[in-house]
């Protein structure tokens, strides 16, 4: 039989830290870390463990003997139920410098290779309301909180349109406001919710797998233009049509105006039919005079703004002066590539979705880019030498791989490959590190550059400088 994981109470936590995934961490009187999910460095809390491990605990502040400096009012009102903004109650300054600790401070354990002086984190200059993508939620069984459970009131309309409440699949959060993406994001969030009540139009239900309505995306994009996609578990075209007639009717302004009916046991998007009820099929993002088509199952950076600062950075750190061969791996919908492409001589992306790299090539042909090319294929098994040898020796390797960082055989195969100049972007700073490491052999560490993407959160991106070593004759 399974031991009963004991739930401590330590008191008088002096909280010094902020860790990995946003959690501020202290030290017990046992010398044991404890991880807090809802404090703030400089704190002073009870805490109520609900883990217990050798070396660390897990827990949640229950009383606080004093409030930190550092902290401020939260200005969405459902900060702590939500969770997607954790960092919310900590000023924006304080978000920058625990980031850039992170940072410096992975590089520096996990990796473990001399670095040059890293350049101060650069911040957002939108801290709300900078994301260009939403996904909402239907559910007939929303989520109450304690003040709704413990009164009297009965609530007889349990119809939500938000967000998952963290660790919890089938409990949804009714959202009044959110401050994530800008208007209007919040109207038409609202506009449909309250259409689907007047049209008696039935919830999604994840456990029993039944309702009409399940999710909600809007996607913006700088130049202005609206994306708009409902998802429906099954077919009822009279209905559909009255709800997606409302819409367009209320907010003439949407630029694409799409459906899917998905009765899979997901919601995911990726392998369904999306169908176009008003306008076109796309929405156009724009940077540098670059048009990029977006289309419902595109990626794309999710700060618009931001990716420009990041882009640039990348482009900087690769110097390019016109003659050099590129590589850009991990390339998506090839945005960087193209974003680079007028500074080199030849791009060369590689990608291993296959609707990523043709939205790369249909995007290039839109901005009449004639010297990018496009590949897709697993990264470990195309990038190799037969591919090497029929496209050439690159200058300069750009890298943008996802959290988990680049496989083995990749970095390997770069360290064969000994371009002068690797420029590696990355979401997460711990396997940025771990992949520098194995780098090291051939390629020092000549810049650092810490971006902020996600204001109100404990993500950040980072991109580094590379350059290879050359032995003294």
């Amino acid at each position: 039989m399974a031991r009963k994981n004991k739930r401590i109470v330590l008191e008088d936590l002096e909280v010094i830290d902020a860790g990995a995934k946003g959690k501020a961490v202290a030290k017990a009187p046992d010398g044991r870390v404890v991880f807090i999910d809802n404090a703030v460095p400089g704190d002073v809390v009870t805490v109520q463990t609900f883990k217990k491990k050798k070396a660390f605990y897990e827990g949640s502040a229950i009383s606080f003997s004093k409030y930190s400096e550092k902290r401020v009012e939260p200005v969405c009102p459902h900060f702590g139920t939500c969770g997607g903004c954790k960092w919310q109650d900590m000023g924006y300054e304080h978000q920058l410098f625990f980031k850039q600790k992170e940072i410096e401070q992975n590089l520096k354990r996990i990796g473990k290779v001399e670095l040059p002086e890293i350049q101060p984190i650069l911040g957002s200059e939108k801290q709300y309301f900078y994301r260009n993508k939403m996904e909402f939620s239907f559910s007939d069984n929303k989520w109450l909180t304690m003040e709704q459970i413990k009164s009297d009131k009965i609530i007889e309309n349990r119809n939500a349109l938000g967000f998952h409440i963290p660790g919890m699949w089938d409990k949804i959060l009714d959202l009044e406001i959110c401050y994530l993406q800008a208007d209007p994001s919040n109207a038409i969030r609202d506009f449909v919710k309250a259409k689907a009540e007047e049209l008696n139009l039935t919830f999604f239900n994840t456990r029993n797998q039944e309702g009409f309505l399940r999710t909600l995306m809007i996607r913006t994009s700088s130049t202005g233009e609206i994306m708009v996609l409902l998802q429906f578990f099954h077919e009822d075209e009279e209905n559909r049509d009255l709800l997606l007639n409302a819409i367009a009717e209320a907010f003439p302004q949407i630029t694409s105006l799409l459906y899917v009916i998905n009765s899979k046991g997901n919601d995911t998007l990726y392998d369904q039919e999306i169908e176009l009820f008003h306008g076109r099929d796309h929405i156009f993002e724009e940077m540098e005079g670059l048009k990029f088509k977006i289309n419902a199952k595109s990626f794309y950076q999710t700060n618009s703004e931001q990716a420009y600062e990041l882009y640039k950075i990348t482009r900087d750190f690769a110097g390019l002066t016109g003659n050099e061969l590129v590589y850009d791996l991990y390339t998506g919908t090839g945005t960087i590539a193209q974003f680079v492409a007028k500074k080199a001589k030849k791009v060369i992306g590689v990608e291993a979705v296959p609707d990523a790299i043709s939205a790369a090539k249909e995007n290039a042909k839109l901005n009449n880019i004639e010297n990018v090319e496009f590949y897709v294929g697993d990264m470990k098994k195309v990038f190799n030498e037969e591919f090497i040898t029929a496209h050439g020796n690159p200058d300069i390797v750009i890298t943008d791989p996802p959290r988990d960082g680049m496989h083995g055989d990749v970095v390997a195969q770069l360290l064969n490959l000994g371009a002068d100049k690797i420029v590696y972007v990355s979401c997460n700073s711990a396997t940025q590190a771990r992949d520098l490491a194995l780098l090291d052999a051939k390629y020092k560490v000549t810049k650092v550059q810490p971006v902020d993407m996600f204001p109100q959160t404990h993500h950040v991106e980072n991109v580094v400088l590379l350059e290879k070593r050359y032995s003294k004759i």
